[in-house]
């Protein structure tokens, strides 16, 4: 099928599928949990011919390194679909409840928002949870991954949606879209898809909101900072710094600059260095964080901005908490943005200025995460303002409906001044 005719396939499951019991939905999911187990010859087999094509293409190591899928990963995206089933039903919950005048009761109540489509990077294990939040809110999907998992995607898609729809899911509900070109057609229909989710570059959330009248959710680059107050625990900053740039370099939530306060530089910098120097970390840093620690290469003003994706993390020292605030509103991108601090007052400070959709305090930027969070799983970060922000799970996927329940009244009493409202929440 082409892009429009995907489309018009969910769209034409969307409305069954927001009205299945929650039974069903979960049913659903725990045949797919039990499928990726079945079928994970196949999925391995899949992913690689997509592993040797991108070594031949000369893809770049971190994103290989994404693309990867093993026994691990797949019994690991199994048990969070089966988590995911835990999850309390995100649909029919009334969000507030209020009497206009006796016998007249209004409800705001949750419910899908309808057809998703999402673009988002070579990495299979996005599909899987991408895929499962949508069933669970009842959203049908379009899934455009990144073309370097292109036989991966088609694999888990086929075993996914096979197991959901031999569990009772509409067909069609899920459609995998290949192609660039797929891409820009989704993006023109705006009759049949109610929201676009692009994961990637700045300049790609850009290029899908010039280019569509859908309602656009971006979640752009991770450009992550870790800041080293002038109290902050030595030892604790070389764990967590280690843990934010190595745990998993290649991931949105991995910190590409460490800023540290030059009050504690010459205390804090030495042994920072040295551990992340040890984990195979190279560091670039301005002429004050050198003048500490020569054994750093230059940082050039690119650094700032700069997404690598890597073993590779740039260093500045900042004259104070509030220039290390706003270096990481200037140069970062809303992700997730953490402090080291023993000082309270100053970590409350950093929390409520750092305008980013995570703001942590003496812990790793890995926590970022939707599965971690508690969510289930996540379809991406938003970095946005609007809708949802941060790590979105169930409820970003869902919208509201007003719910208004009489008998007979109308409103012209009401305008005459013979009734009144209420107005009492329930």
């Amino acid at each position: 099928m082409n892009a429009r005719e995907s489309a018009r396939a969910a769209r034409a499951a969307a409305g069954p599928l927001s009205r299945t019991p929650r039974s069903l939905r979960d049913a659903a999911l725990a045949a797919m949990s039990d499928a990726l187990v079945a079928d994970a010859p196949a999925l391995l087999a899949a992913n690689a011919d997509d592993l040797a094509a991108a070594k031949v293409g000369g893809v770049a190591a971190p994103l290989v390194a994404r693309l990867s899928l093993d026994e691990a990963k797949i019994r690991g995206l199994s048990s969070g679909l089966a988590s995911l089933r835990q999850l309390p039903d995100p649909l029919g919950r009334t969000l507030e409840k209020r009497e206009l005048s006796p016998g007249l009761v209004l409800e705001r109540v949750s419910c899908s928002i309808g057809v998703v489509g999402i673009v988002f990077e070579s990495r299979p294990d996005a599909l899987v949870q991408i895929a499962s939040l949508c069933l669970k809110s009842g959203n049908a999907c379009l899934l455009k991954g990144g073309r370097e998992a292109l036989r991966t995607n088609r694999a888990l898609a086929a075993s996914l949606s096979a197991a959901a729809e031999k569990a009772g899911i509409p067909g069609g509900w899920m459609q995998l879209l290949e192609t660039r070109d797929d891409v820009d057609a989704m993006l023109e229909l705006d009759g049949d898809v109610d929201l676009v989710v692009p994961r990637g570059s700045n300049s790609f959330v850009r290029y899908v909101q010039e280019h569509t009248r859908i309602p656009v959710l971006g979640h752009s680059s991770g450009l992550c900072h870790l800041y080293l107050d002038e109290s902050a625990d030595a030892a604790m900053a070389a764990a967590i710094a280690v843990d934010a740039k190595t745990q998993a370099p290649a991931t949105c939530n991995s910190i590409e600059t460490l800023l540290v306060h030059a009050a504690a530089a010459a205390r804090l910098l030495p042994p920072v260095a040295a551990a992340l120097s040890a984990a195979g970390v190279e560091l670039r840093g301005d002429e004050a964080s050198r003048a500490i620690v020569p054994e750093m290469s230059p940082a050039t003003d690119e650094d700032w901005d700069e997404e690598y994706l890597d073993r590779i993390l740039s260093v500045k020292v900042v004259p104070s908490l509030e220039e290390a605030v706003r270096h990481i509103n200037a140069h970062g991108s809303h992700h997730t943005d953490a402090i080291v601090a023993s000082d309270a007052a100053a970590a409350e400070k950093f929390l409520a200025a750092v305008d980013s959709a995570d703001a942590f305090w003496n812990c790793s930027t890995r926590f970022a995460d939707g599965f971690r969070f508690g969510l289930g799983a996540e379809l991406g970060i938003a970095t946005g303002k609007i809708h949802a922000r941060g790590p979105v799970g169930l409820d970003g996927l869902t919208t509201y409906k007003w719910i208004l329940r009489g008998a007979g009244q109308t409103v012209a009493p009401f305008v005459d001044g013979r009734m009144s409202f209420t107005h009492r929440e329930l």
